[in-house]
């Protein structure tokens, strides 16, 4: 029997981090080493989300998490660190899984430099929900013979980033297939030119925060009298997104460098 893969997740006490530590701890191919999280730590994963076994250390850094050393670094924490736990933890020789959202093209970029560097890898998911998944597929599949779209993101009030991860990955695919075509160019249009959203990667993408959404993300696509919506929502559960964050933790250290989207190790 292969040893298990040890895995150590930061923002492991969060909301989806504490999904995801639960399902890597009882998985039997995985090892939860250590998790990281500035408010628990000194503390273990045991006792903050009730799992038996022995005690899994919480440290308060990435830096300090990684001194133990582990094969998966999982990111989950938040845009503003999340780019040096990733650099840190390629620089500490382990692969790394991201599921957090907000980092742009350029970072991802740099990303990609040090895991290549270091001949490590990294897979960047902005959503593990395998129905978002195939969301993003679909999308892909619908851009090759349908030329005018837009994506619509949505998200709870507090959400600060825009778009969210999941919808600049869907915008970075798109744009691979091609850009959309807009019928009024944008220095064409009269009024703000806000209004018709961000332009990214080619595709307009508009981002609603508001009360009683959870996650969202749409793809809305437009010929002469017919309209295709191809739409994934998530509840109010992390649930969903254990099964995809595991099975990218075990294909990460399959290749080298950067791969975006959890269909890019799926076969298909």
């Amino acid at each position: 029997m292969n040893n298990p893969i040890r895995v150590c997740i930061a923002g492991a006490t969060g909301w989806a981090g504490s999904a995801l530590s639960k399902g890597v701890h009882s998985a039997e191919n995985l090892k939860l080493i250590c998790g990281v999280s500035r408010t628990k730590a000194g503390k273990s994963l045991n006792e903050i989300l009730h799992i038996d076994g022995e005690a899994i250390p919480i440290y308060g850094t990435a830096t300090e998490a990684l001194q133990i050393g582990c094969d998966v670094f999982v990111e989950y924490t938040k845009p503003d660190v999340a780019k040096a736990n990733i650099l840190t933890a390629l620089q500490a020789g382990a692969n790394v899984v991201v599921g957090t959202s907000g980092l742009s093209g350029d970072d991802y970029s740099e990303i990609e430099k040090v895991a290549l560097q270091h001949q490590r890898s990294v897979l960047a998911v902005g959503n593990f929900a395998l129905t978002a998944v195939l969301m993003q597929k679909f999308s892909e599949i619908a851009a090759r013979y349908v030329p005018n779209w837009e994506i619509i993101d949505y998200a709870h009030q507090a959400k600060a980033d825009v778009p969210s991860g999941t919808a600049r990955e869907l915008a970075a695919r798109l744009g691979k297939v091609a850009e959309s075509k807009l019928i009024v160019p944008l220095d064409k249009i009269q009024g703000p030119v806000e209004a018709r959203g961000a332009r990214l990667h080619g595709t307009q993408v508009h981002s609603v925060r508001l009360p009683g959404h959870v996650l969202g993300v749409e793809t809305i696509f437009g010929l002469q009298d017919e309209k295709l919506t191809i739409r994934h929502d998530a509840g109010s559960s992390a649930e969903p997104y254990v099964t995809g964050a595991i099975m990218a933790i075990e294909k990460v250290g399959t290749f080298t460098g950067l791969k975006r989207g959890l269909d890019s190790v799926m076969e298909f």
